[in-house]
């Protein structure tokens, strides 16, 4: 299983650059594993099922019906932001598209639980991430670790 995230509001760029990612999760046959709501969520949702994969929404409230129309398997946890706790434990590695104080948070933990981070478009500077420049680049260096 393999996390997306990242913020809930992207740019053009960062939808972009997470329907890729989600597809070529889907190409390596891999479940993607996200937040389930709109943004880099959902582009990477859409990239993942266009491709015939699957995807799990773990999602912050407590209505199924709130994830986005491309999560395969949605999780409801009405935990709010803690639900980033559950994702970065589920995911065995994380792409961090662009992203805000919740992408940070998972992140975080992901880092503390010795996952691979790989950052395309944010955060730059945090110790232990991996900066890439290409979906592909982020898939690859992911795919490595596991």
């Amino acid at each position: 299983m393999v996390g997306v995230i990242g913020a809930g509001a992207a740019s053009p760029q960062g939808e972009d650059w997470a329907y890729e990612v989600g597809r070529l999760i889907a190409l390596r046959g891999a479940v993607l594993v996200c937040g389930g709501l709109g943004g880099v969520m959902a582009a990477a949702c859409r990239g993942c099922v266009e491709a015939g994969g699957e995807t799990l929404g773990i999602l912050p409230g407590p209505e199924g019906q709130a994830a986005n129309p491309w999560v395969t398997h949605p999780v409801v946890t009405n935990m709010g932001h803690a639900r980033n706790v559950i994702i970065a434990h589920t995911a065995q590695a994380l792409v961090a598209v662009e992203g805000e104080y919740g992408t940070l948070s998972e992140i975080a933990i992901a880092l503390k639980l010795g996952r691979t981070v790989a950052a395309l478009g944010g955060w730059p500077g945090i110790r232990g991430v991996s900066y890439v420049d290409s979906p592909a680049a982020a898939v690859d260096l992911i795919f490595q670790h596991l």
